[in-house]
């Protein structure tokens, strides 16, 4: 997927003040060139800087201009690369594009620039997905997530555990070479209290997922309860609009309504359910079958009843967590039901102390502190069979196997863990299916 040759796209939303073009690959500089105008050619810049000046059509001027410069290797690419900022038309932009093209250049495709920043050994594969991510951050957690793996953090950690298991597979490597010679190179203790810290980490990297999952695709919140408990007044409260239809009417909620908000930077995704009861209504039957899913599906329940009602008998798993809440709190004085918040969302009364609850749920201290958190579905599939093979290993040492075999599970290892940051890719289609998500500029 790694063609050659001069490409362009532009690199942010037309419409607003300022547009970016970026061109990037061998002969960059020269296709700018030719439709450049200003004190001197863009070919007697140094790398690293910025030029005013027209693009032209023949003699006729499109747009005065200011042009970034970047040389081999150093740019994000690590091609020759230049940047062009435009006024934010999209005539102005087709038509620089256009004298582009007509000068060498080709539209670049989706995620092709950091397809060769990839080549190019600039970032790995894990860093490139982060750019696709950090697009798409829409909360502060999944900035910072995206952040630190994209600033290489995450990938870090999982060189550090890929050469500590390359250590150990280049000593068994060594005994299988002085097989004859009854020779031990690897220390089977130490071996064993190596596999062991190794397998601590990727275990907890796997198991972080949870919390990286939900942070970059929102956690998942059902608002379970009777019907006429307060929940669709309690999401419209929580999302501050009137998303979903309140009434006194028993049922009048029969599909689950979604709702998000950003809540102490996390996004909570709120799904208002239909009230559980015994009903011969097929529609409302209905309703309560999604419901039931819903909760199946959500990594909060808020389970909701009136001061007077009792709470719905709810079965969950164990990464669930629930949240008991007795709304029209304004219509009493005693609040007697111990574990549960008492609020009132129509007087909005303890809906802070709710949303403190809600972001409490989930852990963001290792994320704040810069730490590796997997959110990537692929990461995790990888690591899981990453652990595996690694669990494999260790009963290999327990069970004094040869140590061909407990090399071959450690390389199992490795190759997994290097899937994760493409050093150990083979494959076209995996990066086929990362790249081609990006959008036409990245």
């Amino acid at each position: 997927m790694f063609r050659e040759g001069v490409i362009v796209a532009p690199a942010t939303a037309l419409g607003g003040a300022i547009a970016v073009i970026r061109v990037s690959g061998e002969g960059s500089i020269d296709c700018c060139d030719a439709i450049f105008r200003g004190r001197k050619p863009l070919t007697e810049a140094a790398t690293h800087t910025i030029h005013y000046g027209d693009i032209v059509d023949d003699s006729q001027v499109v747009d005065d201009v200011v042009v970034a410069v970047f040389r081999a290797p150093h740019s994000y690419t690590g091609e020759e690369s230049v940047e062009i900022s435009i006024h934010g038309s999209g005539y102005i932009a087709s038509k620089v594009i256009s004298l582009l093209c007509s000068h060498g250049a080709r539209l670049a495709e989706p995620g092709e620039f950091s397809a060769r920043a990839f080549a190019a050994g600039r970032i790995d594969l894990s860093q490139a997905e982060a750019v696709a991510d950090i697009i798409a951050a829409d909360s502060r957690a999944a900035h910072t997530l995206a952040a630190t793996q994209m600033r290489g953090g995450y990938s870090d950690t999982l060189n550090a555990l890929r050469d500590s298991l390359i250590e150990l597979t280049a000593l068994l490597e060594l005994e299988l070479d002085f097989g004859e010679e009854d020779v031990e190179f690897a220390d089977r203790t130490r071996l064993s209290d190596m596999l062991s810290k190794t397998m601590h980490v990727v275990k907890t990297l796997k198991e972080s997922f949870r919390t990286g999952n939900a942070i970059r695709n929102g956690v998942s919140v059902a608002i379970v309860g009777a019907p006429n408990v307060g929940k669709s007044t309690l999401l419209n409260r929580l999302v501050g609009d009137d998303r979903a239809m309140v009434s006194d009417i028993a049922g009048t909620t029969r599909d689950t309504i979604e709702e998000s908000v950003v809540i102490e930077g996390i996004r909570f995704r709120f799904v208002d359910t239909a009230g559980i009861r015994s009903t011969e209504d097929k529609l409302e039957k209905m309703g309560i079958e999604r419901t039931l899913r819903a909760v199946s599906k959500a990594q909060i329940v808020i389970n909701m009843c009136e001061p007077s009602g009792v709470f719905e008998q709810i079965s969950l798993s164990d990464e669930q967590h629930e949240i008991r809440v007795v709304n029209k709190a304004d219509t009493v004085t005693e609040r007697h039901i111990a574990g549960a918040l008492y609020i009132s969302a129509r007087e909005n009364i303890g809906i802070d102390s709710l949303r403190a609850a809600l972001a409490a749920t989930i852990d963001t201290t290792n994320l704040y502190r810069g730490e590796a958190i997997v959110s990537n579905i692929r990461h995790y599939e990888a690591l899981g069979a990453a652990y595996t093979a690694l669990t494999a290993a260790a009963d290999a040492i327990a069970n004094n196997i040869s140590s061909e075999l407990l090399a071959e599970d450690i390389r199992t290892a490795i190759h997994h863990i290097g899937e994760i940051t493409g050093r150990t890719i083979s494959s076209d289609t995996v990066l086929h299916r990362i790249f081609s998500s990006f959008c036409i500029g990245k």
